[in-house]
């Protein structure tokens, strides 16, 4: 796999790992059972692109980098300190968009800076960016 692919699939790996991980860190917060499984479903969604990610490293005989803890413990801190005062529906779907829009955004400009990936790569990044642009519009409803 050439390196502009494994950049691709990297950045695909690290903002699926980062969603779900921070839907497993807010969803302990949630009350609302119609919230939590909406954050269920969208974790699931979020393993099946990690899934179709690591059959391509697979393929190629490589593997993800997994090590980025410094993120992770960012991420955990900085939703314990964003939900202390406030673990409203409203609170959590507005940080939750706030993510998520990130993901879109590094998905669009790797789309549209990489018109020589692999197929098989772009159509899975296509396909996540979609995924997390859906996932916003239902996000918006626990505003």
């Amino acid at each position: 796999m050439d390196k502009n692919n494994k950049s691709i699939l990297d950045e695909i790996h690290k903002g699926a790992k980062m969603g779900m991980d921070s839907i497993s860190y807010v969803t302990e917060k949630v009350g609302d059972e119609n919230f939590k499984d909406n954050l269920a479903y969208q974790y699931n969604q979020y393993g099946d692109i990690l899934e179709q990610v690591n059959n391509v490293y697979q393929k190629y005989g490589d593997i993800p980098n997994d090590n980025d803890i410094m993120a992770k413990t960012m991420s955990w801190t900085g939703i314990q300190m964003n939900t202390i005062k406030d673990k409203s529906n409203s609170h959590i779907a507005d940080m939750l968009i706030q993510g998520t829009t990130m993901g879109i955004i590094e998905g669009r400009k790797l789309l549209n800076n990489n018109p020589n990936a692999d197929a098989e790569i772009v159509k899975i990044l296509d396909n996540f960016v979609k995924m997390q642009e859906n996932n916003v519009e239902k996000l918006k409803t626990f505003l």
